[in-house]
């Protein structure tokens, strides 16, 4: 199997311009299953994803990509750091729409990193990485006044979106440090809170999308950044009039089918824009697909988010944490590749330093490293593990192998639930033969003590190094015990 999924380009050699630097757009979607892109599903997937397929068809798609959490904060902190989010306060969980910041102050961003070597920085979509509001509380914010700490100050030059996901208030758009208006009503979609009276969830992928071609356009002269978190297709599920029905499937199909659309817009502005060449873009999702979207409707329609993994988002299982990454730059990657080798959405960081030149101090980037070879063409391991971790804080780690989950259950809402699973007498350790068992079906933590401590040896060395990258060891922000659950640590929300 491994051979199957060994990356099948030749090297390419360097195009364009002598020394000219890639335009990087970087689209995270929200809650994309893997299995919900069809050309990384055909039998089991139902939803139409013509741009995404045509991105695979001129790229390279990554087959054994990962995000650095089963939920969307910490994968986050994750993409824009290199550094697993489980090293900082947040072992659990995830950000409210008022959240303090989690990236701390004067921490390497990539967005930082490229701006340090001439790039334009802009960040369009949902932030959900915390910001200062101004005033005392939720209940008595200034909204005429601006906000600290937010996205222009942790290395974007431009910033709009929204501060949360999109069932999280306040309903309101951000432009640079500043709401675009002032809530006047409350409204409603899933949670409660203050909103404009204008915005309506409907209208946000589409604005997103928008803002995002003014920004390609506005910047095509210059080596630019674009890290375009979008809200779809996380609840709620809101697709546009136009694209309702579309699918067939339901509401969730149609949302998958306009989030299609919106990277289509991007890729007709890099042509338009004659960048596309030396525009290096990845498509990538910050976790599974949610059991939100009525997963067991769609499998029940012959529709599979998870496509052969077990579990959804929240969970330590692949289901969760498997994501679709493919990424073309015509200048470098040969179309049409797959690579089976294993890579971590902590790894843009390091990647975007290997592109500029530059060599990351000790303190940043702890759990990044760089894709470039694999992009160029090598085949070959360039990250020894990855590591897991659920929505409960649960952990697991992952060679090109075997995957040890430190946990009886799912580690997140997938049955069963830790807690079900103890008094069921599973074993408090699940251990995986990725090669063999892609559907994590066959517990075989007992019969291989030898791979379950080796395993164990790399997460204590993992955790107690502050990193799994060469360098000098560093601390994480707060004890780290990957032997328990995090869920019912306090925590700062």
């Amino acid at each position: 199997m491994r051979a199957a999924l060994a990356c099948l380009l030749l090297a390419a050699p360097l195009a364009g311009a002598a020394g000219k630097k890639p335009n990087i757009v970087y689209v995270l979607c929200d809650d994309l299953g893997t299995g919900d892109v069809k050309c990384l599903n055909p039998e089991r997937g139902r939803i139409p994803t013509p741009n995404v397929d045509r991105l695979a068809a001129a790229g390279l798609t990554f087959t054994d990509a990962h995000s650095g959490s089963s939920v969307c904060t910490p994968t986050r902190y994750g993409v824009l750091t290199g550094r697993y989010s489980w090293r900082t306060r947040l072992q659990s969980g995830v950000l409210m729409g008022f959240s303090p910041p989690l990236i701390a102050a004067g921490r390497m961003t990539a967005a930082s990193l490229l701006r340090q070597h001439g790039y334009v920085t802009g960040c369009v979509g949902k932030w959900h990485l915390g910001m200062e509001w101004p005033g005392e509380g939720e209940k008595n914010i200034d909204y005429t006044q601006p906000l600290r700490n937010g996205p222009t100050s942790r290395g974007f030059d431009y910033y709009y979106g929204i501060s949360a996901s999109l069932d999280m208030p306040p309903f309101i758009f951000i432009e640079n440090d500043r709401t675009v208006g002032v809530p006047t009503v409350e409204k409603t979609w899933i949670r409660k809170g203050p909103a404009h009276k204008d915005f309506e969830a409907v209208d946000v992928l589409p604005t997103l999308a928008r803002k995002a071609v003014e920004f390609i356009e506005k910047n095509a002269s210059k080596p630019f950044f674009l890290y375009l978190p979008l809200n779809s297709p996380h609840t709620p599920i809101v697709p546009a009039p136009e694209w309702q029905g579309k699918s067939g499937i339901g509401p969730y199909g149609d949302f998958v089918m306009e989030t299609d659309w919106a990277l289509g817009e991007v890729l007709k502005a890099l042509d338009r824009s004659g960048v596309a060449e030396d525009t290096l873009v990845v498509f990538t999702s910050d976790n599974g697909c949610s059991p939100a979207a009525g997963v067991k409707d769609l499998e029940a329609k012959g529709h599979y988010p998870s496509h052969v993994y077990r579990g959804y988002k929240a969970d330590i299982w692949d289901g969760g944490h498997r994501i679709p990454f493919i990424v073309r730059w015509p200048a470098v990657v040969r179309p049409g590749g797959k690579c089976g080798r294993l890579v971590c959405l902590t790894d843009l960081l390091a990647t975007c330093a290997d592109l500029v030149g530059e060599k990351l101090p000790d303190g940043a980037g702890e759990d990044s490293v760089s894709l470039l070879p694999l992009l160029r063409g090598e085949d070959r391991a360039v990250r020894e593990t990855v590591i897991h971790h659920s929505i409960s804080g649960r952990f697991a780690i992952r060679d090109e192998r075997w995957k040890l989950e430190l946990c009886p259950g799912s580690g997140g809402w997938a049955g069963p639930r830790d807690p079900e699973a103890a008094k069921q007498g599973l074993p408090p350790l699940q251990l995986y033969d990725m090669a063999a068992d892609i559907g994590e079906k066959a517990n075989l933590h007992g019969r291989n003590p030898e791979v379950v401590e080796r395993l164990t040896k790399l997460l204590e060395k993992a955790v107690a190094d502050g990193r799994t990258t060469p360098g000098a060891p560093q601390k994480n922000d707060v004890e780290v015990d990957f032997r328990k659950s995090a869920a019912d640590r306090p925590r700062k929300k």
